[in-house]
């Protein structure tokens, strides 16, 4: 099977599907990994670094989407420049990325009609099995390790407590706004500098997660089949539960000089947890990070991909924050995909068996058919 890793071309983005150290294990099954001239460059691994691990290095973007059986993104293709991706793959050709599965649906029907079979990173299931394939979690570590860092370059104030000769300097407090991996990474990395950190949730079932990090959990009294799929996820909760989780927030927001937002519904919205009466009633200088701007954002004055002002507080949203790590992000994500890859193609031949519950998850399109809205 011939994979190809194109360079991303969404402005942004500086991470690379493969990385170097992934490619033998491709090649030693009977794969055959091309990747385009300067893929890896952003991200700190070099053409050099392919070769030696065995891929070919192409020159022509054309020539390397048009023989691929395979190809690996970051982001889903994309036009820019006049450079239209999906249309560069050939017909029964797939594709593995981050393919945004809530997105607009004229791109999977556009695959479709192109008979692209696209496997979307974001829907791998949460099982022990399909562990070293969950994209979602690598990047979602990174990003909430960065979110903790931008937010401390925001702030006029020290993280840590300081004894000093002109007295002493109280702790940034901080408040993580959802407990998964991006949540629980950003409350580690704050204690890790020395702030005091609450963490709100929904699902009681991350208490003592949040507790082991030396953080305070803030509960909101939901049942846990309230407020959690089967998958793990947090589901959308009752009208009466989201205004008592505003109420709640409001109370520990005004108090915190850092709201890091991680809360996501998966195929949804992001649900708006930090409300603009609430942004008026923080302390001036304080600072949200927004991690969930690529999908509207947890709080109601966001702007998704912008740095904007509003009563004195700064709101972050950054849009493709993993890619601000990009060398250990792209070395994180490239581990999943190959995973992927080894699971789809074991002996360097693809066999698209739909009744393996990890394929059957992440496939958006096959044999020529849209499969969710075929679904509906």
């Amino acid at each position: 099977m011939r994979i190809a890793v194109p360079r991303e071309i969404v402005p942004g983005e500086t991470r690379v599907a493969l990385t170097p150290d992934v490619v033998p294990q491709l090649i030693s099954v009977g794969n055959e990994v091309s990747v385009e001239r300067g893929a890896g460059d952003a991200a700190g691994f070099l053409d050099d670094a392919y070769a030696k691990a065995g891929a070919k290095i192409m020159d022509d973007r054309a020539s390397l989407y048009s023989a691929a059986d395979l190809i690996t993104k970051i982001q889903r293709p994309a036009t820019v420049d006049g450079v239209d991706e999906l249309s560069l793959m050939k017909d029964g050709a797939v594709l593995i990325g981050l393919l945004q599965p809530a997105g607009d649906p004229d791109f999977f029907r556009r695959a479709a009609a192109h008979r692209v079979t696209a496997l979307s990173m974001e829907l791998v299931p949460r099982t022990t099995r399909a562990q070293m394939m969950d994209a979602l979690s690598s990047q979602s570590t990174v990003a909430g390790y960065k979110a903790v860092l931008i937010a401390a370059n925001a702030l006029q104030k020290f993280f840590p407590m300081l004894m000093t000769a002109a007295g002493t300097v109280r702790p940034a407090r901080v408040l993580v706004i959802g407990a998964g991996v991006a949540g629980l990474q950003a409350i580690a990395t704050a204690r890790r500098i020395g702030a005091v950190v609450e963490a709100f949730d929904t699902r009681p079932v991350v208490k003592e997660q949040v507790q082991s990090l030396g953080a305070t959990f803030v509960e909101l009294g939901v049942g846990h089949e309230a407020a959690q799929d089967a998958g793990g996820y947090a589901k959308e909760l009752s009208e009466e539960h989201i205004q008592r989780e505003k109420e709640l927030i409001h109370q520990r927001a005004i108090q915190a000089d850092v709201i890091i937002t991680t809360a996501l519904i998966p195929g949804k919205r992001a649900p708006v947890l930090v409300t603009a009466d609430t942004v008026a009633a923080m302390r001036p200088g304080s600072v949200i990070v927004d991690l969930a701007g690529e999908q509207g954002g947890n709080c109601e004055l966001t702007v998704p991909g912008e740095t904007v002002e509003r009563n004195r507080v700064t709101i972050i949203a950054p849009l493709h924050i993993a890619s601000d790590l990009a060398f250990h992000a792209s070395q994180m994500y490239a581990k999943n995909v190959g995973a992927l890859i080894a699971l789809l193609a074991p002996n360097g031949k693809l066999e698209l068996n739909m009744e393996d519950d990890i394929i059957k998850a992440v496939t958006l399109t096959a044999d020529g058919k849209y499969l969710r809205e075929a679904a509906q």
